[in-house]
């Protein structure tokens, strides 16, 4: 590291690393004309960034990201991740790319970040922010001289730790501040400069640094007692969220921004807030009309800490929307909430049949620590069967607080030293509770107490809907495992193979389904799809396959066995439609015959390796005509031949035409139809197996003559 960016010091003593951080920040603001951003350093042992330095907002803005897990969907975790320059460009882009971001600060503002690593270490990352007039794209030149500050502080970060002196993530987040040293009379002149009418001026952090008594006069305040306070905290009524939005709207963007607030009991004024880097100047005139009238006046209330609740309220519950299942609650609330509060350990507890069970953990290596909790009766004495049972929150700042008034040891999970239990109560009931453990002793301050309840209720609110939709889910599949055949029957001359892949959206069910039965020395198959995906065509689904299983035992033909199966939905008026196909295959004369109701035609692979679609004369989909015809077609089957049934799922895949898609299909049947056919039914679904999104379900039938 050049020894401009960081002398060395003392062998003996430990480097101003955040005095060297906050250096190297605000040159690189300085160098691209941005005009705020924050250094995080890497807690390797937790895989979370932590904010150490931060400059040209106040500290309560990035409240919710000041610790970051490195899987967290956040500009910082990604640029440590990939390794890269991230650049968001706008409000839009946030919104659409990181909306979790846009819903705490919806303010047009462009930002980049970019990780501090060099070839073999990462050590942190770097964000900064430009105002809303800010190209949409990064130049060439602000790319390298961001790349160019962040190469600088790792060769620094390498340098301290090779010294000893590694740079640690701090206790606490070091904000550039003005120099106390300037007076008064320095600020009002700054102040007067920006706006020519009487004002007052306010720091990064909203205190009041000057007004002049005509702001007093207006206010009816006196000046003296606006010095140094924060507006919403010396004028009960601008303690609104909405006023303060309006301030952070101005920072942050460095817009011009303005609202009109009730001076009680009815004199409406309006402020117009003009930002610059360093502070805030504020107009303050009589409004000429009232936007709201007889909108009340609201009490006094804690000021600008709220804005620490409402910040992590939101951004919490629009990562909690995401969640569907369980795990999905477990996996937003370690990797999101644990990080933001600075948790260690979390057990997830529900109840059910009068017990607690665990429903999942994160931060315990050792699985017997919280299986203690699994199956404890609800009477027993824990905190958390307390705060289940009562809904009231329980906070333990040392494990002698907790284990004083819970002796039990299985109240107590091993390796923290302090906890939060949050009961997780929803419509009226509790539906669980949240142990939140923490590696040191610890003091909840009364915000935080707040916070940790407020998210608390969110939690419950996404693991009630995601305990709903896991018990539909189960019940759901269970359904079309018992639907489905869990074994084909073995039939001399004649070797099948099967594969059903579930969609991926929704409940993960459908209404695709196969059957093989046996007809006397032949055989007779069925593959078809129900609409829908969900519960209903599941049902309808196992109604289909025992209708055809019924008219193929009474022995009617493939044409006959559709028109029964059809008239059968028509009469259910079940609103809902299915495609088939059914046939009787004798391997012993070589030949199947097929009807078809509206489904894709199969595909033949013969013995010399070809492979055609069969073109079926067909009817409709079954469940439309009552009197519809399904005519039967004969198609040649010698030995060695492939005939494979599917449903659309196989080859409907997005952005691929459905054409391409048959054909592509057909060439995996060609290059593998030689191989056993289990190996076959896999090189045909591979392509779908491996899709991360599929919209529908798909169930193939392969059989095969021998």
């Amino acid at each position: 590291m050049p020894d401009r960016d960081a002398p060395g010091p003392p062998a003996d003593r430990a480097p101003p690393h955040e005095a060297v951080l906050s250096r190297v920040l605000t040159g690189m603001l300085d160098d691209v004309q941005a005009h705020s951003g924050a250094v995080y350093v890497l807690d390797p042992g937790e895989n979370v960034l932590v904010m150490n330095v931060m400059a040209g907002l106040p500290r309560v803005f990035a409240a919710p990201w000041e610790r970051v897990g490195l899987g967290a969907p956040i500009p910082v975790a990604d640029a440590v991740r990939e390794r890269r320059l991230v650049w968001v460009g706008g409000e839009e882009e946030m919104a659409g790319r990181y909306p979790r971001i846009a819903v705490v600060l919806p303010y047009p503002f462009a930002l980049a970040a970019l990780p501090v690593a060099t070839a073999r270490t990462v050590y942190g990352a770097v964000y900064v922010t430009w105002p809303g007039s800010h190209p949409a794209d990064l130049s060439q030149r602000e790319r390298e001289r961001l790349a160019a500050a962040c190469d600088r502080l790792a060769e620094y970060m390498e340098w301290a730790a090779a010294q000893g002196h590694p740079v640690l993530p701090g206790s606490g987040v070091r904000l550039q501040e003005t120099d106390p040293g300037e007076n008064v009379a320095a600020e009002a002149v700054r102040m007067a400069a920006r706006l020519p009418y009487g004002l007052c001026a306010l720091d990064l952090d909203g205190r009041i640094g000057y007004a002049n008594q005509a702001a007093g006069d207006l206010l009816g305040v006196p000046v003296d007692r606006l010095l140094g306070a924060t507006p919403w905290t010396v004028l009960p009524w601008l303690d609104d969220p909405m006023y303060e939005d309006s301030y952070r709207a101005a920072l942050l963007s460095q817009q011009i921004t303005s609202f009109v607030a009730l001076r009680p009991p009815g004199d409406w004024l309006s402020f117009r807030l003009y930002p610059s880097t360093t502070g805030l100047s504020v107009r303050i005139t009589r409004a000429r009309a009232a936007p709201h009238p007889g909108r009340p006046p609201r009490d006094s209330g804690e000021g600008p800490g709220r804005l620490v609740t409402i910040s992590h309220i939101l951004s919490l519950a629009s990562a909690l929307t995401e969640a569907v299942g369980v795990q999905d609650v477990i996996d937003l609330v370690a990797d999101e909430i644990m990080p933001a509060v600075g948790s260690r350990a979390l057990v997830m507890l529900g109840s059910s049949g009068g017990r607690l069970h665990v429903l999942g953990q994160r931060g315990y290596e050792d699985p017997s620590v919280v299986e203690r909790f699994d199956g404890l009766p609800l009477s027993a004495r824990t905190p958390g069967t307390r705060a289940l049972l009562t809904g009231v929150p329980a906070f333990f700042e040392s494990r002698a607080q907790l284990e004083r008034l819970y002796p039990s040891r299985s109240a107590t999970p091993d390796g923290m030293a302090a906890w939060a239990y949050l009961p997780l109560i929803a419509s009226g009931r509790a539906v669980g509770s949240c142990v939140l453990g923490f590696a040191e002793q610890r003091t909840f301050s009364a915000e935080e107490r707040a916070v940790l309840t407020s998210v608390g209720g969110l939690i419950a609110q996404a693991l009630e809907r995601a305990l709903l939709y896991d018990a539909k889910h189960r019940l759901a599949h269970g359904l079309q495992e018992a639907l489905l055949p869990h074994t084909l029957p073995a039939l001399a001359g004649l070797e099948v193979a099967a594969r059903y892949l579930p969609g991926t959206q929704g409940m993960d069910i459908g209404g695709d389904f196969y059957d093989l039965l046996p007809v006397g020395t032949a055989a007779a198959a069925v593959i078809g799809d129900v609409q829908g995906h969900n519960v209903t065509a599941a049902g309808l689904m196992g109604q289909v396959r025992t209708a055809v299983r019924a008219y193929t035992a009474v022995g009617q033909s493939p044409g006959r066995v559709m028109e029964s199966t059809n008239r059968l939905l028509v009469d259910l008026a079940a609103e809902r439609f299915a495609s088939c196909i059914y046939l009787h295959l004798d391997p012993a004369r070589g030949r199947a015959l097929l009807a078809r109701a509206g489904h894709p035609q199969p595909l033949l692979r013969t013995p010399d390796g070809r492979v055609r679609v069969l073109d079926l004369v067909g009817g409709p989909l079954l469940g439309i005509e009552a009197d519809a015809v399904y005519p039967t077609t004969e198609v040649p089957l010698p030995p060695g031949s492939v005939l494979a049934l599917y449903t659309d799922g196989l080859i409907e895949i997005p952005g691929v035409d459905l054409d391409e898609s048959l054909a592509a299909v057909a060439d995996r049947l060609a290059a593998a139809g030689s191989r056993p056919l289990e190996e076959v039914a896999d090189a045909l679904v591979r392509h779908v197996r491996e899709t991360r999104e599929r919209g529908d379900d798909v169930a193939l039938l392969l059989l095969r003559p021998r």
